[in-house]
Formats: structure tokens, sequence, C-alpha cells
């Protein structure tokens, strides 16, 4: 079983930056690789961001290419999210993932295995 923490979340103004972080802990050694998706409301969930440890590649959504960085640490399990220049449609529930398979497809929500219990983000105008 494993378990993630997500932090950092909280309420920023447009064109702001705030920094989430994702530990994970317990039987982590068939993880190969993290991500970050997230849920506005009325809306459905959507991949935001994701790295892989066996390559060190990492993914992001159209949407906040450019502006966001993911980063990590193998070692510990743990990544982190750097968000700038926030805008209000980022505004959403930030959930960390962790994933057996998400070397392969980083992307795809399906694939992941543990989630976390998500932290609020919002943009205001």
């Amino acid at each position: 079983q494993v378990q993630l923490v997500e932090s950092g979340g909280g309420l920023v103004q447009a064109g702001g930056s705030l920094r989430l972080s994702c530990g994970a802990s317990g039987r982590t050694f068939s993880i190969t690789g993290m991500g970050w998706f997230r849920q506005a409301p009325g809306k459905e969930r959507e991949f935001v961001a994701a790295i892989t440890w066996r390559a060190d590649n990492t993914y992001y959504a159209d949407s906040v290419k450019g502006r966001f960085t993911i980063s990590g640490d193998n070692a510990n399990n743990t990544v982190t999210l750097q968000m700038n220049s926030l805008k209000p449609e980022d505004t959403a529930v930030y959930y960390c993932a962790a994933g057996r398979y998400a070397n392969i497809w980083p992307a795809q929500s399906a694939r992941y295995d543990y989630w976390g219990q998500g932290t609020q983000v919002t943009v205001s105008s």
C-alpha cells in the first residue's frame, strides 16, 4: 500500500506563484513515475504534469506548458510542482498520483495506482 500526501495549495492572485509538494510512502518499490492531475468545478479531471523515474522524462499539458515545472526525487518518491504565472482557470483541486506503469502512460489517469487527497488551488482575478 502507498500513501500520498500533497501540500502547498492556497489562494493567490493572477500572475502569482505557488509550489505544490507530494511525497509517497509505504510500498513504493514498483512506482515508475508520479504526476499531477486537477479537477476544476464542473470539469473533468485532467492531466497537468508528470515525471518518470527510469528515463527522467517530464510531460506537461499544453495549458500549463511554459508556466509549470515538475521536478522530483526518485529515491524518496517525492515530486514538486512549481506553478508560475497562475491564471484564474488554474483554479482546481490538485491531486498527486503515483503508478506502476506511469513511465509508459504518464498522462493517463487510469494508469496510476495511488492518489493523494488533493489540495485546493484558488487563483483570483
